[in-house]
């Protein structure tokens, strides 16, 4: 077919190149209707141009289209030869200071981390190779497409914002010059007509429907009865899918349906036949038929030959504009003003925005076409700009429906445009202001989240493939917030902050629906059948982690605005869970005589959910409060005593005690899906906006309320209440005949809840939590993170979180905490911690796993054993509170406190009677470290007229009421400090009584007045001889209980002393010893150390059991034993010889065991060290 066309094709170039583009222009100049001429022009030679056949000649075309419909507009714009017209444009213009080179797919772009007001601020190599940003630290990727160089743009840049190629331009602009005035009157006239008619002619053809006829003022007479079986592109079907359709639809080879198929992917669409309307109508009903079994069917459309050639000249147009206004701005500014100008038809009928509305019916290729030139146009101009920056916000809930109905991928849909808008901090604030677009972005994101449950939160469970789709779509909206919200505002307005508010509100519904979404119950008996759907609800938690950080940066930074916020978020927290009692009975509790009411809930019984975002919110802007010192300004303003502290830490104490339960093993049966959210809920991605902020809302609420209320009400719902509150209840629970895993899920609860505790009172570097700043916070990620292990940069970078700019913060604080070991040859640099850091490692970090906290135990024990230090890991020394918190640290002296420690010490002193942990031990003695170290720091800050009311010291000294009558926890200390079972401790006991009796000294040597001083001195000397007297009936119960106890055991030990003889004789030695040491009494505190002279310790003999490892058989090494041998070779060595030349005469009469003064050879003896019997040997 092609052939047979040649001849035509060769007439009709001849019968083309006759035009004359002067001719035509001088005609379009006398013409009374311009439109009606150039509409006529374009009918008759379009055709002729374009679409001549099945497969395009492009060079031939644009050559073609430029002699004859290009060149006759460039002479009448330019009034002369173009050649001449354009450079004299370009000399009379003034060039713009905005670079603007729209990237290309993979072309390399650079931001500055220094300079850039946001990671989507970026430059060209050119301009980046000519800034002052080449020496800073920058970041380097590849573009997807679709953006453009921001060099120029006073507002990407806090500095340097012109490269050395820009900068020359900057000296000659005048504020808000009008570059029309560089062109005449006539050149503007003129460039206004052709813009308007050929802007309209390429919209109205590309949004055109009709697939068989033209528009009425295009249509010719003889018009030719050719047809394009027309294919396009969407992201659904599969290469290989639209290769073997098209192979079946058409007829073609392999290779012809894969240029077919990659010219589909590529541009949009493709021609796969051409021909009359029949013949192309039956290849499209075998692709339809083909690809619509499991899926919507490939859009196939056949189309007059005459309107694929309009629309490929209205492509052609596009580009061709893009090219003409870059040689003057005003020629740029003429196209703003036709793009934008109303048509008939009122709003929206402007060219733009027919364009942007019709986004989506659009071929790839046509998009890609149009979004240049608004980037080149609309983009590039500040004036048109923000006007184009409104429509696009006006438009903006339509432009998205359509992008999520849509299947193209986003960087070809105009809401792609969003990044290039928003993240212009003057256009974002006048777009907030102005349209309202806060609240427009975050409405249009919640009317495509249809799908939510009788309590109107969000539900994903069961979601279809298409919704899944969506909801993968509408995602990019969460990004939009984002770019909005990402430069801060430095100067507010009324209006601002009524907008903002505004959108507060929205965004405060947006997270209502988050709150309690996908609730859990513990599976009990059989595992779950079927995994649920959790992934949906922390993707969208995730991708909002940065909005609502950014969300409570704006509150901070306006007091009106913060205050506003704070009532606004805990109005909605009272609604969401306004009867938090969930219909549950209350119960009162009671400990130690302290009392409280509550309900009766169980976590391991009743729903719970992970998701909690308005708690969390209203946890960040009270720490907000705090750190701006609002609730210290205007106390009277703020809903502070409408605060009810056991609603506010209820659900984040649930989320926490579901974590400890998992932990514990007790949700074994729920599946991966709920380990799996524990995992994200901790993890630097998220923990954040989660579980750091559910850690502030419970320092929050203790801060607010009494801590013995509060622990009792933490008892409750750890599941705890009943072995604290109940005295024995331990040793009962013990003695009974109980399942193994209840006992270990037990002791994990305990030491979860200790844990829990401990980040209470510990974690305070949260800047307006504790008194320190954003820089003492990564300061001690670091320092945590290399307490591990040496890292490297990129090891540790992945192990901090990142804010909204992708930065850590690190490298401002790196040097302070650590040194850069040099990689050797081969291998890393890696960041090694400074020694002087080591003391402020908390061995209970908050965000160390399991797995990270043991290996740091591990590394931080063998740092101080190289150092010959104890090896206790006491508490770090930690900065105070703020104000608003200062009431936290009272947790450890509160009555309740004092009898759990009590409580798991006793355990520990009687340690065969009860189910304890050494792990749980550990806590509390970490706990009573923490105590010690904040009393120390009261007394060391104490000024003269205030008195210390953090008195531990005293409270540990004293023993238990009665009837009870148990030891002080300082009594009980001294007594572990002495057990054998203890060792690994041993130190850490040791460096509580050290510090005990350091604040001891301090106490006393602070006396207030000589009279206060004698009493005192009397008083205190009266209870030190009770104290004394009593801690001696004790140690002597003690050992009665100790000796009762030894003597159950040699009662049990003897039944079973004929199978187990070496257990029993090593058992006897063992409680020989004992004894010696209990009759012994003060005790050698250090076994290392051996006492000569009359009364020497005695010396054990070192005994060695050594395995046969031919016979099995185990057997102590001793002279009277079986002999054991080592199979050896004996061999004759000269590694160390003096004289190597010399020669053995007689090898047989030589001695090894003998050696020559002259050192010629010795003997070498080696062995495999494997052990055997020599009669097994020798059989």
């Amino acid at each position: 077919m092609a052939s047979e066309l040649e001849p035509e094709v060769q007439a009709i170039d001849r019968s083309l190149l006759e035009c004359s583009a002067e001719e035509i222009a001088g005609k379009w100049l006398q013409a009374t209707d311009l439109t009606r001429e150039v509409y006529q022009h374009l009918a008759h030679y379009v055709p002729k141009i374009y679409c001549r056949g099945p497969n395009p000649f492009p060079q031939k075309e644009d050559m073609l289209a430029q002699h004859v419909l290009l060149g006759p507009m460039e002479w009448y714009l330019c009034g002369e030869d173009p050649a001449f017209g354009f450079p004299k444009l370009e000399q009379a213009n003034k060039p713009s200071h905005l670079c603007g080179r729209v990237f290309k797919v993979g072309e390399p772009t650079y931001s500055c981390r220094d300079c850039a007001v946001d990671p989507t601020c970026v430059l060209c190599m050119e301009c980046f190779l000519g800034s002052i940003h080449r020496d800073h630290r920058y970041r380097m990727t590849t573009s997807g497409g679709g953006g453009f160089c921001d060099c120029g743009d006073t507002e990407a840049w806090k500095e340097g914002p012109y490269c050395q190629k820009h900068e020359l331009n900057t000296s000659e602009i005048e504020e808000e010059e009008d570059p029309l005035v560089h062109l005449s009157e006539d050149v503007i006239a003129r460039t206004y007509n052709v813009f308007a008619i050929m802007f309209r002619y390429a919209v109205e053809i590309l949004t055109w429907e009709k697939e068989s006829e033209l528009p009425a003022d295009l249509e010719i007479i003889e018009k030719r009865d050719t047809y394009y079986c027309m294919l396009f592109n969407d992201e659904v079907h599969t290469y290989e899918q639209v290769i073997y359709t098209l192979q079946k639809a058409v007829n073609c080879t392999q290779k012809e349906a894969i240029g077919f198929a990659t010219t589909v992917d590529r541009d949009g669409r493709r021609s796969v036949r051409y021909g009359d309307f029949q013949y192309c109508e039956q290849a499209k009903s075998v692709i339809v038929r083909n690809t619509s079994r499991q899926t919507k069917p490939l859009k196939v459309q056949v189309m007059h030959s005459s309107i694929v050639a309009h629309q490929n000249f209205g492509l052609k147009l596009l580009s061709w504009l893009g090219s003409i206004i870059g040689y003057s701005d005003g020629l740029r500014r003429i196209l703003c003003q036709v793009g934008l100008q109303e048509g008939p038809d009122g709003e929206n009928s402007s060219l733009v925005d027919r364009l942007m509305l019709n986004d989506s019916k659009l071929w790839k290729g046509a998009r890609s076409v149009y979004h240049q030139l608004f980037m080149s146009s609309l983009l590039m101009d500040l004036k048109y700009k923000k006007l184009f920056a409104v429509r696009f916000a006006k438009n903006y809930e339509r432009l998205q429906s359509d992008y999520v109905t849509d299947d193209h991928d986003r960087e070809f849909s105009i809401a792609d445009l969003s990044v290039q808008i928003f993240t212009v901090p003057s256009l974002a604030r006048m777009l907030i202001t102005e349209e309202n677009l806060m609240t427009i972005i975050i409405k249009t994101f919640m009317d495509h989240l249809r799908h939510r449950d009788a309590q109107g939160r969000f539900q994903f469970e069961r979601y279809t493939a298409l919704q899944a789709f969506k909801f993968r779509r509408v995602q990019s909206l969460i990004l939009d917030l984002k770019y909005v919200l990402i430069s801060k505002p430095t100067e507010w307005s009324d209006d601002l902050r009524e907008k903002f508010l505004e959108g507060f509100d929205a965004f405060l519904e947006l997270l209502k629906c988050m709150q309690g979404m996908d609730p859990i119950t513990r599976q009990v008996g059989q595992h779950i059948e079927m995994e649920p759907e959790w992934e949906a609800a922390f993707t969208l938690q995730m991708k909002l982690t940065h909005v609502i950080s950014m969300m409570q940066d704006w509150c901070a930074l306006d007091e009106k605005v913060l205050i506003e916020a704070y009532k606004k978020c805990l109005a909605v927290l009272m609604q969401c869970h306004g009867g938090f009692t969930d219909g549950e009975q209350p119960i009162t509790l009671s400990i130690c005589g302290h009392s409280v009411e509550t309900i009766r809930y169980c976590v391991s019984q009743e729903k719970v959910s992970i998701h909690l975002p308005v708690s969390r919110l209203l946890a960040g802007l009270h720490v907000l409060l705090s750190k701006s010192e609002v609730a210290y300004k205007f106390p009277e303003l703020l809903p502070l005593s409408e605060l009810s502290p056991p609603m506010l830490i209820e659900h984040p104490l649930r989320c926490l005690v579901l974590c400890a339960q998992v932990h514990a093993g007790m949700w074994r049966r729920n599946g991966f899906s709920l380990v799996n959210q524990i995992y994200y809920y901790h993890n630097v991605k998220c923990r954040r906006e989660m579980f750091d902020k559910d850690i502030i809302m419970l320092q929050t609420g203790v801060s607010m309320m009494d801590p013995n209320h509060f622990l009792m009400i933490m008892l409750s719902r750890f599941e705890l209440y009943q072995i604290f509150s109940t005295p024995d209840y331990g040793k009962r629970f013990s003695s009974e005949i109980t399942h193994k895993d209840v006992v270990q899920q037990n002791n994990t609860l305990i030491e979860e809840m200790l844990y829990l505790i401990i980040m209470l009172v510990g974690e305070r570097f949260s800047p307006g939590v504790g008194q320190v700043n954003a820089t003492d916070e990564i300061k001690r990620e670091i320092i945590h993170q290399l307490s591990i292990k040496p890292m490297a940069h990129s090891e540790l970078v992945k192990s901090l979180p990142e804010d909204e700019n992708k930065e850590t913060g690190m490298e401002s604080v790196i040097e302070a905490v650590a040194h850069f070991r040099k990689p050797g040859l081969t291998g890393r640099g890696m960041y090694e911690l400074k020694p002087e850091c080591a003391k402020e490692f908390n061995l209970y970090f908050y965000h160390f796993s399991r797995a990270e906290q043991s290996k740091a135990e591990e590394a931080q024990r063998k740092l101080k054993r190289q150092n010959r230090e104890d090896t206790a890991l006491p508490p770090p020394v930690l900065p105070p509170f703020c104000p608003l918190f200062a009431s936290l640290v009272n947790i450890l002296q509160s009555d309740v406190m004092l009898c759990i420690m009590r409580t798991v010490l006793q355990w520990a002193v009687e340690h065969n009677g009860y189910a304890w942990s050494e792990s749980m031990l550990q806590r509390v003695l970490h706990l009573i470290g923490m105590a010690l170290q904040e009393e120390k720091q009261h007394l060391d800050n104490v000024t003269e007229e205030h008195v210390v009311t953090f008195t531990f010291t005293q409270k540990i000294s004293k023993p238990g009421e009665a009837p009870d009558n148990s030891p002080s926890i300082l009594a009980m200390l001294e007594t572990l400090q002495s057990a054998p079972y203890l060792d690994v401790h041993k130190d850490m006991i040791r460096w509580i009584l050290k510090t005990f009796n350091a604040i001891k000294k301090i106490r006393e040597s602070s006396s207030t007045s000589p009279v206060a001083e004698t009493e005192g001195t009397i008083m205190e000397e009266s209870s030190r001889d009770k104290d004394k007297a009593e801690r001696k009936r004790k140690a002597e119960i003690a050992r009665l209980r100790r000796e009762k106890i030894m003597a159950q055991m040699s009662e049990m030990q003897r039944h079973f002393i004929d199978e187990n003889k070496e257990l029993f004789q090593q058992t006897l030695e063992l409680d020989a010893s004992t004894s010696a040491v209990l009759d012994n009494s003060p005790m050698v505190s250090d076994t290392a150390l051996t006492a000569l002279g009359p009364a020497q310790t005695q010396v054990p003999d070192q005994r060695q059991f050594v395995t046969c490892i031919l016979c099995q058989e185990e057997q102590e090494v001793k002279v009277e034993s079986k002999a054991m041998v080592l199979a050896a070779f004996v061999q004759r060595s000269t590694v160390l010889s003096k004289n190597r030349s010399k020669f053995i005469q007689d090898p047989e009469k030589y001695d090894p065991l003998f050696m020559h003064p002259d050192l010629s050879c010795g003997t070498h003896t080696g062995s495999c060290g494997h052990i055997m019997h020599a009669h097994c040997w020798q059989s």
